[in-house]
């Protein structure tokens, strides 16, 4: 405080210069304040201490200069803003225009990216732009779309560019976020890694925006008020914009995971916004344990399944005392499943699609690899498709035999990946070697007739490393050619040719119209014919010299006897039903 004094005739006056603190804003402002000091006081002043405030600019500056930043305030407490953070509000305004009226033109097209987004109806693709057009303008969504998109920054003309929530029409475009994450969800090869990376990007905003919260209202109580708010910005340490961000957000994250300390709340209000806190914190908690252990379990489940398959195999050899060296085997090749993501059993998969996507999907996969057998090149396409749905994959370890000469043929093998080795019967030398996209046992299938090695093997086929082979049995293969008369035809004529090109057909019984197993089947049953009327010659010898009471009774009688004797033994004898047997013998 200075003093100033002046002296007019008696009277002298001392003026006191200086600073006045205030109470709310912890500011100073100046005060000038005017003392009468003259000795003689007048008459009617007389024993009192007389001071008087000039009635002047001098007097009033102190209320005008308080008077302005009250208005100030008040100003800013009626500005809507953006952000919390005044440097964002007002250093960045252009660069938040910018940014909202590209967003409208993203909006904008995304109503002409619905208008020609197609629809099902009764399971079939709608396509045709008209029918889209009316779907989307009689729809809901449209509605929603128009109104977020109606110009309510023109309202900026007249209210001034402070109110920024008149663009708050905008917020009607969420739902379309949701649906964006759900069909990228539905459609991305990794939907686990896609939901836990939305689930962070939830607990990053909500941290955010507590953030934001919490520095909002330590400027309504005053930085450095007490040691919960934010520090004073008049240290220019705490005044940057990026500690100001940096420091809300760290204490948000530390209130939010309740894995730290901050300082105790002093304030009504602080106390009831640090409990809020904690009850989000709690369920931000429990959500992230909950869908992070869902997600992780999920993860795993085809591993836990698979790990189950190999404990339960585990257990069976150790029962079985089944030798280390097996054991070592069983675990590889379980390895090699695992690693090479061959575990997945391929019709567990597709057991749920429909038959006719279960179809596309085995053609898009195996088509290819069995074209190149050379006996189904020219097949039929519905016949390829038959064969493509019963392909069954296998695996086969280093080491192992897929078909020993002279086991009976009951399938044949396409090559997928990987080198087996036709080798001889000491199980070393090898002869050739067949690689990805070979196949073998086709012939020995179709059971053809005339073949010298009928439907035995002719080689030893082993497996040189791990092997992906397919497989088609006989069986699957002969269901498929029933409704295929005319290529099960061409496929014995191919296998006839390839039988010939190898010497392997014996021509004479190729051109017989019966079949190698009726041929069989016919030989056995003469040579049973044969025993049969010798033993029916000697039967009607000894009828004839018995006793009188057979005389009576006919020779044909006794040939139809000894007819269905042989009908019984032939029956009992080939394992067949009594009808087929009958038409066997009208066969023959």
């Amino acid at each position: 405080m200075g003093l100033v004094s002046f002296s007019s005739g008696k009277t002298n006056l001392t003026m006191k210069v200086g600073v006045i603190e205030t109470h709310h804003s912890h500011t100073t402002v100046p005060s000038v304040v005017i003392q009468d000091t003259s000795e003689d006081p007048g008459p009617v002043d007389k024993g009192e201490n007389r001071q008087r405030y000039l009635p002047s600019a001098f007097a009033r500056f102190n209320f005008n200069n308080n008077s302005n930043k009250d208005e100030e305030e008040k100003k800013k407490k009626k500005e809507k803003k953006r952000a919390c953070f005044d440097e964002l509000q007002h250093d960045y305004l252009a660069i938040w225009f910018i940014i909202d009226y590209i967003s409208d033109a993203i909006y904008i097209a995304d109503m002409f990216v619905r208008i020609r987004t197609g629809y099902l109806e009764q399971g079939l693709l709608v396509k045709e732009e008209q029918k889209l057009r009316e779907k989307y303008k009689t729809s809901f969504q449209f509605k929603l779309d128009f109104l977020s998109i109606i110009p309510t920054d023109l309202l900026y003309f007249k209210l001034g560019l402070n109110y920024p929530e008149l663009r708050i029409n905008r917020l009607l475009r969420v739902a379309r976020m949701f649906e964006f994450f759900q069909r990228t969800e539905t459609r991305t090869n990794y939907p686990n890694i896609f939901r836990i990376s939305n689930l962070v990007m939830y607990i990053v905003i909500i941290i955010h925006w507590n953030a934001c919260v919490y520095y909002s209202i330590s400027k309504a109580i005053g930085f450095g008020a007490d040691t919960w708010v934010y520090p004073n910005t008049s240290d220019p340490e705490f005044a940057r914009l990026v500690r100001k961000y940096v420091y809300s957000l760290y204490w948000s994250t530390l209130t939010l995971t309740t894995i730290g300390e901050t300082p105790p709340p002093v304030r009504d209000s602080e106390y009831f916004f640090v409990v809020v806190d904690f009850l989000v914190g709690v369920l931000i908690f429990a959500t992230i344990v909950g869908n992070v252990g869902s997600m992780i379990s999920n993860m795993n489940a085809a591993r836990a399944e698979f790990q189950a398959r190999i404990d339960a195999i585990k257990q069976y050899m150790h029962f079985r005392n089944v030798s280390k060296d097996m054991e070592k085997r069983v675990i590889k090749w379980f390895d090699y499943l695992w690693t090479n993501k061959k575990a997945v059993d391929e019709r567990e998969v597709l057991k749920y699609l429909p038959d006719k996507l279960r179809a596309e999907i085995a053609i898009n996969v195996h088509l290819e690899t069995l074209k190149k057998v050379r006996i189904f090149a020219d097949c039929e396409a519905g016949l390829l498709v038959e064969l493509v749905l019963k392909l069954q994959p296998q695996v086969y370890s280093p080491g192992d035999y897929i078909c020993r000469k002279g086991d009976i043929g009951r399938e044949m093998y396409i090559i997928k990946e990987g080198k087996l080795a036709v080798v001889a019967d000491d199980g070393i030398t090898q002869f050739v070697v067949l690689s990805d996209g070979s196949y073998f046992g086709e012939i020995s299938i179709l059971n053809i007739k005339g073949s010298k090695a009928g439907n035995r093997r002719t080689a030893n086929i082993k497996s040189i490393g791990y092997s992906d082979l397919f497989c088609l049995s006989k069986d699957d293969l002969m269901e498929a050619l029933t409704e295929y008369p005319d290529a099960k035809a061409m496929l014995e004529e191919k296998g006839k040719q390839i039988l010939m090109k190898d010497g392997l057909l014996d021509i004479e019984v190729a051109n017989l119209g019966s079949d190698p197993k009726d041929l069989e089947e016919k030989k056995k049953f003469d040579e049973i014919k044969k025993a049969n009327q010798a033993a029916a010659k000697k039967l009607v010898e000894d009828q004839f010299s018995s006793s009188s009471e057979d005389d009576d009774e006919d020779a044909e009688i006794k040939q139809g006897k000894i007819l269905a004797k042989t009908f019984t033994i032939y029956t009992s004898q080939t394992g067949l039903t009594e009808k087929d047997t009958e038409s066997k013998i009208i066969k023959v």
